[in-house]
């Protein structure tokens, strides 16, 4: 009986641990996620100027991509800027769209998380552009000055900014949330850790400021 009593008693104890390891679980995946979706979305929006700009017979003279600071990409030579210029934001949302459907089309384990840097990186570029034409802002600045109409710009965020919202729509239990009320796979979460800590010593790497 005392065995038994023990049993009812530390059964509270238990079901606390566990709740504890899937919070902390859940906390890594959201965590790692968000930073890394940040991170990879300045580095694949860079790559699609470094893309550009060699098709066009440009030359790159500075990457930045050290994870404190916002991503730039400066050429030496660039006789096509308005392409370079376009290639980043395009690239920067339709790679990552690409990445997500082919992962979805194999049923990848973790796709889902594929799909939110989808997401993400649909509103941030469109947010970037589309927001940016009212002050001239980075790129939006380089599309204008070199013939982009303003209302390109404001197609692009019309186009990518409700995909991203609609590719973020109902994910939230894979992260946890709702229902799932703090269970997410353990494997998915470590999995997005390392491959948020590959992103940042890679931006260290590269640095620039």
């Amino acid at each position: 009986m005392l065995a038994s009593g023990n049993k009812v008693t530390d059964a509270p104890d238990h079901a606390a641990a566990q709740a504890g390891a899937g919070r902390l679980h859940q906390a890594v995946l959201i965590g790692s996620v968000v930073v890394g979706s940040w991170l990879g979305m300045q580095m694949v929006h860079e790559a699609g100027h470094i893309v550009g700009a060699w098709l066009t017979g440009g030359e790159v003279a500075t990457l930045v991509l050290h994870p404190l600071t916002i991503s730039r990409t400066d050429l030496a030579i660039n006789p096509r800027p308005l392409v370079v210029v376009w290639a980043g934001p395009v690239a920067g949302a339709l790679l990552p769209l690409a990445t997500w459907g082919i992962a979805a089309w194999r049923e990848m384990p973790g796709a889902f998380a594929l799909r939110f840097f989808a997401g993400f990186c649909l509103v941030a570029n469109g947010a970037y552009i589309a927001g940016g034409s009212f002050g001239a802002i980075g790129d939006c600045g380089e599309m204008l000055a070199h013939g982009s109409p303003v209302w390109t710009l404001w197609l692009f965020g019309a186009l990518t900014i409700p995909l991203g919202f609609w590719l973020w729509h109902g994910q939230g239990p894979h992260f946890g949330l709702g229902n799932a009320k703090g269970r997410v796979s353990r494997g998915a979460a470590y999995s997005s850790l390392a491959a948020c800590l590959v992103l940042v010593v890679i931006g260290l790497l590269v640095g620039g400021r």
